[in-house]
């Protein structure tokens, strides 16, 4: 089990991207190829780009904080809390 194991890790470590983008910008000679390192497409959806949130959405984050701490206060857990929150936030939102 453990030569499976080291084999595979072996074989994964030498197809990783890294060895490979290193190795097909090494071997390039022509200049007007780019390296796919510095290819200037992005993909779809990056780390970066995070939605901001709605003005709506500070609303709700501000009622679910309170439910919580009421939930909290009564000494809820489980399926009651998560009854109680459910109650309350709908609660709240009916009131705005």
């Amino acid at each position: 089990m453990k030569i499976t194991y080291a084999l595979a890790l072996a074989g994964m470590m030498a197809f990783s991207g890294s060895a490979f983008a290193a190795s097909s910008t090494a071997a390039t000679t022509d200049t007007t190829v780019k390296p796919a390192a510095t290819a200037t497409t992005k993909p779809a959806a990056t780390a970066t780009t995070v939605a901001k949130p709605a003005a709506g959405d500070a609303q709700k984050q501000t009622i679910s904080k309170k439910c919580s701490a009421d939930a909290d206060a009564k000494g809820l857990h489980g399926k009651d809390r998560k009854k109680f929150r459910e109650e309350c936030k709908a609660a709240a939102l009916k009131k705005n």
